[in-house]
């Protein structure tokens, strides 16, 4: 076993893992009641004539969001002064992404568990991976809800959004506001949040026999240093943000082909609410949102379209096949590339 097997290993520890595994069993016996309750052979006469190369589209698709990620994490990186081959860290980036997806509440803060990934397979600093991979996060929230307001004004433009939706709407545009001067404010107040973070953790630190203060604070600025060098190009962060809306374009379209496999077309401007919708409302204690996604896109689905319950789920389940089983699987792949080559 190399010395990155033994750290993964230790990064993973056992009560992680089985987290992970109590997470998927909870998950899937979800997803199992849900499919008796609609129905087995509801689920089955909705399949019954499904096409699959639209399928393999959407899970063509999913890749090719992923490598235009892993070029935005790429264009980041390289502000921050690591050089590293764009093919050699897409293989990271999928590995990462495999990572995020099976790790409980992944979707919602695995980025310390992504940029020690990172770290551990480039020259990057762990302070410099957070900071790349924070960023690049940021990044991919402006087309988040750029979709998301463009599919939301067309439903109220076309007066088909319906009342239970609007507090899910409402809840988007919030957060279209919030994050951004959230992370204004952060930004402009970083020295005072570092101090205040300092304070909080101080009497924690100080009973931890490996740990000391200085050492934090020496972290602290470090990563504050990294992020200053990444804000110090905004071309270059413009260029990754290019790469973040053409990395979200593919991110929503296995749900378009999703409809296409089992011959219930969606609208694309209904596809770009619905996906980020079903993102926030599937931010569950989950690998992945697993079981949370699915109910949030049915619920979505039966409110938006003439769909039935049976065949939302079928679209769900097909969608949730290309976009995060497809995604499991070659970040599976990746990450155990990325251990052999490590």
């Amino acid at each position: 076993m190399t010395d990155t097997d033994r750290s993964l290993v230790a990064f993973v520890d056992r009560r992680t893992l089985a987290q992970i595994l109590l997470g998927f069993v909870v998950a899937g016996v979800v997803l199992v009641l849900f499919a008796v309750g609609i129905g087995t052979e509801n689920l089955a006469a909705v399949f019954s004539d499904a096409e699959y190369r639209w399928l393999v589209l959407g899970c063509l698709s999913t890749a090719l969001c992923l490598v235009a990620w892993g070029k935005a994490w790429h264009v980041v990186l390289g502000v921050a002064g690591i050089e590293e081959s764009f093919r050699r860290l897409v293989g990271t980036y999928f590995a990462a992404t495999f990572a995020n997806y099976v790790t409980p509440l992944g979707q919602a803060g695995g980025e310390p568990f992504i940029a020690y990934v990172l770290s551990r397979d480039t020259e990057a600093s762990y302070e410099e991976s957070l900071a790349s991979v924070v960023t690049a996060d940021l990044l991919n929230l402006f087309p988040f809800f750029s979709f998301a307001a463009v599919g939301m004004g067309w439903l109220l433009w076309d007066a088909s959004l319906p009342a239970a939706a609007r507090p899910l709407a409402m809840g988007l545009l919030a957060l279209a506001v919030g994050v951004p001067a959230v992370t204004v404010a952060g930004w402009r107040f970083r020295e005072r949040l570092s101090s205040g973070f300092l304070r909080v953790v101080a009497p924690v630190v100080r009973r931890l026999p490996r740990a000391t203060l200085a050492g934090v604070r020496e972290r602290l600025a470090d990563l504050g240093s990294a992020f200053d060098r990444i804000a110090s190009e905004p071309r270059a962060l413009v260029r990754a943000l290019a790469f973040s809306y053409l990395g979200w374009v593919f991110f929503a379209l296995p749900l378009y082909f999703a409809g296409q496999t089992i011959d219930l077309p969606i609208g694309l401007l209904l596809v770009l609410f619905i996906v980020p919708a079903s993102t926030v409302a599937g931010i569950v204690p989950s690998p992945g949102g697993l079981g949370g996604v699915e109910a949030a896109l049915v619920a979505l689905l039966v409110a938006l379209t003439a769909f039935t319950a049976a065949e939302a789920y079928a679209v769900a389940l097909v969608y949730r096949v290309a976009s995060y089983w497809f995604a499991i699987a070659a970040g599976g792949i990746a990450t155990l590339y990325v251990i052999r080559r490590s």
